[in-house]
């Protein structure tokens, strides 16, 4: 595709300066679909480059931890500063509602100053060496030292929090950071760079480099990268971890998100929060809900009032203010989820609101009765689309709920504490969160799953330490 030259260039930054690529593709609106920017994509000897000199700027210039915090902080303060492009950029770029794309800007303010409040309270332990027989007149400590250089790669469904939960904490860390963002969203990455050069991040600390997976592929041969920081698909995941070998890695996978009505569920207290962890950011979180299960005794109830408040919710041009269900990210991802849609009543599944797409936006949508073998009921939706699925007795709910290869988060909803207590020994998730939805994050929280949705913990408290590698000392006196 040809430059359209009045359009804006993304470009890539190394060392400090921001440069051209080789090659050009053009960043789209979300909603209307129209070029938005152009992405500056790199070479291999740029991608190269903005490794070399990550590892340059580690050797050349520690920074203390005070000096971290403060630039944390000082980038936080730049980024409120200039809150309202943030938001508009959020808007178009993204295709957030106004009330996401705020919240997405909150949330990556608040772990930025997470990040900077760690960086300011590292430390190792003592080690008791006088306790073990022999060791008398020695003493032993640990201390925690940069990883070196890490390579993020970030996902286009949360482009300053999850960017931030990656950056941040590897900054205050001490390391440096080469980042990758989906080129879907490239902008909030962009603007965020240059927020940390503002506040007095060292040239050569953070390098952006855009691209898909080639540009990924060229980080991963690169051995001067210690550590790679990941958020995306499972199988992307897996590829990544093979091909970094020993080299130290977290991610943040794949997930079918359940959430849990026991018998004893508050439906005026657990409808509303369904319906709006179903369907902020159209569904495209990984703990969004996908699949509700319902107790018998409440199913019918629920289903209707379920669908009468999903039917209602806004959807369309995300600048407008009433929205709630923007676009998706993508025409290819709303055709997608589309056509699975279709393929689940075609199957047999019963449609209780929405199920259509007007370009790229899906209609919040509710089905029952989805046949299990369809993608709908297999494969993560990254969608506004909802099935409900009733059940027994909670044995039930806990194996359906862990049948799945996916353990990131769950929400059960209940008044009973053996209920609950039952519900944190039995389900295999990484986070469980009782009278909450699946999609319960504070981002002081260790975030992470088990089985295919990874390993590793965000939260700046855990990720800071993860980015960290432990030294041991001892001294005979």
């Amino acid at each position: 595709m040809s430059n359209t030259p009045h359009l804006p260039l993304r470009q890539l930054l190394i060392d400090g300066q921001w440069y051209d690529g080789q090659a050009t593709m053009p960043v789209h609106d979300k909603y209307t679909l129209q070029p938005y920017a152009h992405l500056g994509l790199p070479s291999r000897e740029q991608v190269g480059q903005a490794v070399a000199a990550a590892e340059r700027a580690l050797r050349a210039d520690r920074l203390t931890p005070h000096e971290r915090g403060a630039i944390l902080d000082r980038a936080a303060d730049i980024l409120e500063r200039r809150r309202e492009d943030i938001v508009q950029t959020v808007i178009r770029e993204v295709g957030f509602p106004h009330q996401d794309a705020a919240s997405e800007l909150a949330r990556c303010l608040q772990t930025f100053r997470l990040s900077a409040e760690e960086a300011r309270r590292l430390c190792g332990e003592v080690i008791p060496l006088e306790g073990a027989a022999g060791q008398a007149g020695r003493m032993g400590f640990t201390m925690r030292v940069p990883v070196g250089v890490v390579c993020a790669i970030t996902p286009f469904n949360a482009p300053l929090n999850t960017v931030a939960h990656k950056l941040a904490p590897a900054l205050a860390a001490g390391n440096a950071v080469v980042l990758k963002p989906s080129s879907y969203t490239p902008t909030p990455s962009i603007v965020m760079a240059e927020a940390l050069l503002e506040a007095g991040l060292p040239p050569g600390m953070l390098a952006v480099v855009h691209g898909d997976a080639e540009t990924a592929g060229w980080l991963l041969d690169d051995e001067r990268v210690n550590f790679y920081a990941f958020t995306g698909s499972t199988q992307v995941g897996r590829a990544i971890q093979q091909r970094a070998g020993l080299r130290r890695t977290q991610m943040e996978l794949g997930s079918i998100a359940f959430t849990i009505l026991a018998e004893d569920t508050d439906l005026a207290d657990a409808l509303p929060r369904v319906v709006a962890a179903a369907y902020r950011k159209a569904g495209q979180v990984c703990t969004s809900v996908q699949r509700v299960l319902v107790h018998r005794k409440l199913y019918e109830p629920f289903c209707k009032a379920f669908a009468a408040q999903a039917s209602k919710v806004p959807f369309g041009d995300p600048a407008l203010p009433d929205t709630v269900v923007g676009p998706m990210i993508s025409l290819e991802h709303a055709e997608r989820i589309d056509s699975w849609v279709a393929e689940a009543v075609a199957g047999g599944a019963t449609l209780l609101c929405g199920g259509k797409r007007h370009g790229t936006v899906y209609e919040p949508t509710v089905l029952t009765d989805v046949p299990p073998t369809v993608k709908l009921a297999c494969h993560e939706n990254f969608a506004p689309v909802v099935n409900i699925v009733p059940f027994d007795d909670l044995q039930e709910a806990f194996d359906q709920a862990n049948a799945t290869p996916f353990g990131l988060a769950v929400g059960i909803f209940t008044s009973n504490i053996s209920t609950a207590m039952l519900a944190a020994q039995s389900l295999d998730f990484g986070g469980i969160h009782v009278n909450e939805t699946s999609s319960s994050r504070v981002d002081v929280m260790p975030f992470g799953g088990v089985k295919e949705s990874g390993y590793g913990r965000e939260g700046p408290r855990y990720a800071v330490r993860e980015m960290m590698e432990e030294r041991l000392m001892t001294i005979a006196f």
